[in-house]
């Protein structure tokens, strides 16, 4: 009797083992055919973009029914180039490259440029994914010699990259800061890593990993949310106030800026195998996914303490670094942890893939995604498709498809 019970047992086992990599199978399936569809569409939507930017300019936004275009030194500049080598590296269309190289030619000159933090997102983004896919070595020095124009922005009494420099305009307005470090700044520690990993100057790597020592210790509350913008005595490293450029309040949780936080320390456990950048992206994680007011589709809201919640403008570039980086943080990760993260980066990506949030072929300036947010302080970019959406949605595709189909 008791054999019969083990065997009937062991078939109700099988049964729902069978059953269980079945709906993996659709599952399977399913984002296959997602990430294929996006490609698909990216393909076709960036011609319209790449027809709406003037020869000499990049990409910016598409507001008040009008492409907006700027010059190389915006710090968006290197997100379209790099976002049409990842549509390159999904479809294989030489066409595609062809047009990539062209901005990158017009990029070129900003590895000598100095005069703000910003060069990984416009050099590493761009040339840092062209030398990945072609392997040419004009490219390579390119990144090189970027890391080394970054590099002069290390205050090492501060111990930390100053990230704009001390004026008036723009984010700094009003705010008199005498050497602000914003939280973004994690993001652009990769092109440092990169560039020892790839030359014998260990130098870059001792800076972004002193940096981002630093952001540790000052930049985190207890519930590991991040301020914005630290303001530090460069001669002596005293931080000066903790405040915010782009969030609602100096106490707020900008959703951005726990997006990068969140990439980035990600990012830094790769290059190191520091336990404490891992632990730092696993606290940034939780609070994250544990926040009541993250929504049911994971598109954050552009603040977590914006006063208007549920009535809040989301924020969908927020919404792909978060994607992106869960499923990096979901390499490093095990069981239930592993399986959370991926998860939950798979309903961004469903989410965003619906009507709400991508366009409609042809519309939009042709950009893919819709509702992102750029500075509602500053009254800029609000509810429009931004470069940078664009382009952490695609990694997001092409990593969820290495890593996890």
């Amino acid at each position: 009797m008791k054999t019969i019970q083990y065997y009937l047992v062991l078939l109700s086992f099988c049964g729902l083992s069978v059953s269980a990599q079945k709906d993996n199978s659709k599952d399977h399936f399913a984002m296959q055919k997602l990430i294929q569809d996006n490609f698909v569409f990216a393909e076709k939507q960036y011609q319209y973009l790449e027809k709406a930017t003037p020869a000499n300019e990049m990409p910016k936004t598409f507001e008040n029914n009008k492409n907006v275009s700027s010059d190389v030194y915006w710090w968006c500049s290197g997100f379209y180039p790099g976002t049409l080598l990842y549509i390159y590296e999904y479809t294989k269309k030489p066409l595609i490259l062809d047009e990539a190289k062209k901005r990158l030619a017009i990029l070129d000159t900003v590895k000598y440029y100095t005069k703000n933090h910003d060069l990984g997102f416009m050099m590493y983004c761009s040339f840092g994914n062209a030398y990945r896919l072609t392997k040419n070595e004009e490219y390579k020095k390119v990144i090189l010699q970027s890391s080394k124009s970054l590099a002069t922005r290390y205050r090492p009494d501060a111990k930390v990259i100053q990230s704009w420099e001390v004026s008036d305009d723009g984010l700094r307005n009003g705010k008199g800061f005498v050497g602000p470090v914003i939280i973004d700044n994690m993001m652009n520690l990769e092109m440092l890593e990169w560039a020892s990993q790839n030359s014998s100057d260990k130098s870059f790597a001792n800076i972004a990993e002193t940096h981002a020592n630093t952001t540790i210790k000052n930049h985190f509350r207890p519930d590991f949310s991040s301020y914005h913008v630290l303001d530090y005595n460069l001669k002596t490293g005293e931080v000066l106030k903790k405040v915010t450029a782009q969030g609602y309040a100096d106490s707020s949780a900008w959703s951005r800026g726990q997006g990068w936080a969140l990439y980035g320390y990600t990012m830094m456990y790769r290059f190191t195998k520091n336990p404490a950048y891992l632990k730092q992206a696993q606290g940034i994680a939780k609070f994250i996914l544990n926040n009541p007011n993250l929504p049911a589709d994971k598109v954050p809201y552009w603040d977590f303490d914006a006063p208007n919640i549920p009535n809040a403008l989301r924020d969908v570039s927020a919404a792909t670094i978060y994607a992106s980086a869960f499923l990096e943080l979901g390499q490093y990760t095990s069981g239930k942890e592993k399986k959370n993260y991926v998860d939950v980066a798979k309903t961004i990506l469903k989410s965003l893939s619906t009507p709400k949030y991508r366009a409609q072929l042809g519309s939009n300036g042709g950009y893919l995604l819709m509702h992102s947010v750029g500075s509602i302080p500053h009254n800029g970019e609000i509810d429009v498709p931004l470069t940078y959406a664009d382009y952490y949605f695609l990694e997001a595709l092409l990593r969820y498809k290495k890593w996890y189909l």
